[in-house]
């Protein structure tokens, strides 16, 4: 196993080895990570529900009710009511017709893109899509090819290539998770609906976060009823754990029997089905959540670019803080962390060689003071590792 010990060594010599930070408590704002208390800049659990009140109170209830485990898969003993009305309120939540849930989001891009994805088909995808999507298209066997980021003048032309193909797709993320960024989804329907293509979008970090009632992107650019193929998760900002996809009757009990990744896994346990639930009940009736989310990213994202910092996009709640040299962008973590601030650096292969940043992400619940305090601590960070 020597090649084992050669490989870590040469991660470590390029400053592209990884370590687990250990979370000593919940993940609030502010929370302890290695033992030392810390703001958290960032986590995905963009609203803060995994600490609300009624989320927690709502898995303890199903603990009670239902038991720990859900005993099988769904397909066999693992069905429980509250799986099918989390499908219906999702359905609901999406504006579509109907919703299958699965164990995680990565299990949701992989089992859908396999089931309905195949030899003698092909797939446009963002070259920028998570890695998710990545291994569905590998493991598809289709005819897989990669666009320029965002690049619909480059998209069209392949796509009046490559007419031939027994079904075509067009597989994007709706909110890029390391650049923040949206999807052109506007242009992406047009050329799907043009070109006789699948438009499949992947909403795992838009889900309860963009648009007017926190359904994502497709709310938020008004195409509810013109993506056939939307998928997220419920481990970000719902608070919760597991993915879904959301679609048409038709597409809903397709994947229900071939999605290998629904099919031979044990269901998802009754406590997070229910903080799920929750979790759509406090987006239904607090909208002012989201309101507060977007305000904090605002305020976050206007004082670092006053300090001098680069950041990449300003569509989202997540704030790439571009720093470029891998080892810089380490040395800015660390010496963050030292000060209080967990903002891990984001480096190769997760981003492109010369493009390492700081993935900044913001919460509802963080307050203007845990704000201020990071920022000042972002400046004498930069200041003292040369980044600025």
């Amino acid at each position: 196993m020597e090649f084992i010990k050669e490989e870590l060594s040469n991660l470590k010599q390029k400053n592209l080895y990884r370590q687990l930070k250990t979370m000593n408590a919940a993940q609030s704002s502010r929370t302890m990570v290695n033992d030392k208390e810390c703001i958290l800049l960032s986590s995905n659990n963009y609203l803060g529900l995994t600490e609300h009140p009624e989320l927690k109170a709502a898995a303890k209830e199903a603990v009670d009710l239902w038991g720990t485990g859900s005993g099988g898969s769904r397909l066999i003993t693992g069905n429980m009511r509250l799986h099918e009305e989390l499908e219906e309120t999702i359905a609901r939540f999406k504006g579509t017709e109907a919703a299958i849930v699965f164990n995680t989001g990565y299990m949701a891009n992989m089992g859908a893109i396999t089931a309905l994805v195949g030899r003698g088909d092909i797939i446009f995808s963002d070259e920028l899509n998570h890695a998710s999507i990545i291994d569905g298209c590998r493991l598809s066997q289709a005819k897989t090819i990669i666009y320029p980021h965002k690049d619909t003048g480059v998209l069209e032309k392949l796509l009046q290539q490559n007419r031939s193909y027994r079904r075509i797709y067009i597989i994007t993320d709706g909110v890029f998770s390391m650049d923040g960024d949206l999807a052109p989804l506007p242009r992406l329907v047009e050329l799907a609906e043009k070109y006789n293509a699948w438009l499949m979008v992947d909403d795992a970090h838009a889900t309860g976060v963009m648009g007017h009632r926190g359904s994502g992107t497709a709310e938020h650019f008004g195409l509810e009823s013109r993506i056939p193929i939307q998928i997220g998760t419920l481990s970000k900002a719902i608070g919760s754990a597991g993915g879904f996809v959301a679609g048409s009757y038709d597409l809903i009990d397709y994947l229900r029997n071939k999605a290998r990744s629904f099919i031979y896994s044990t269901a998802l346990p009754p406590s997070e089905i229910a903080v799920a639930l929750a979790a759509f009940r406090v987006l239904r009736t607090n909208p002012q959540i989201r309101e507060s989310l977007h305000l904090n990213a605002h305020y976050l994202r206007s004082g670092l670019k006053k300090i001098g910092f680069t950041i990449l996009t300003e569509e989202s709640p997540v704030i790439p803080v571009l720093i470029g040299d891998a080892s810089k962008a380490v040395q800015m973590a660390q010496q963050l962390l030292s000060l209080g601030v967990f903002a891990p650096g984001i480096r190769p292969p997760t981003v492109p060689p010369g493009m390492s940043r700081l993935r900044v992400a913001v919460m509802a619940t963080h307050t203007r003071d845990d704000l201020d305090k990071a920022l000042a601590a972002f400046s004498q960070a930069g200041k003292e590792t040369g980044v600025m």
